[in-house]
């Protein structure tokens, strides 16, 4: 009673393969898949390019430190302890 059994999935599978035909059916799927193909082949050239443009702007970059240089020391230093808190004249 409350979802889709395998056998609601199967006539529904028959249904579809009567009213678009196995040919025109198989002929979307293709279409699905070079759709998909061709969406993830975008993506990769678009990840390509941000790389390309990305690694032009670090050669290119005139704050980078030349290379003879060490690098600069920007570890933190431990902190001085805290100074202790007033005493009171009475005890609490």
């Amino acid at each position: 009673m409350g979802g889709f059994s395998i056998w609601h999935i199967l006539i529904f599978a028959i249904i579809v393969l009567l009213l678009f035909g196995g040919n025109r059916f198989s002929s979307m799927m293709g279409d699905v898949a070079k759709g998909i193909k061709s969406f993830k082949q975008g993506m990769a050239d678009e990840d390509d390019d941000k790389m390309r443009r990305y690694d032009e702007q670090r050669r290119n970059d005139p704050r980078q430190l030349p290379r003879d240089q060490p690098p600069i020391d920007v570890t933190s230093r431990p902190a001085e302890p805290a100074a202790p808190p007033p005493q009171d004249d009475e005890a609490r």
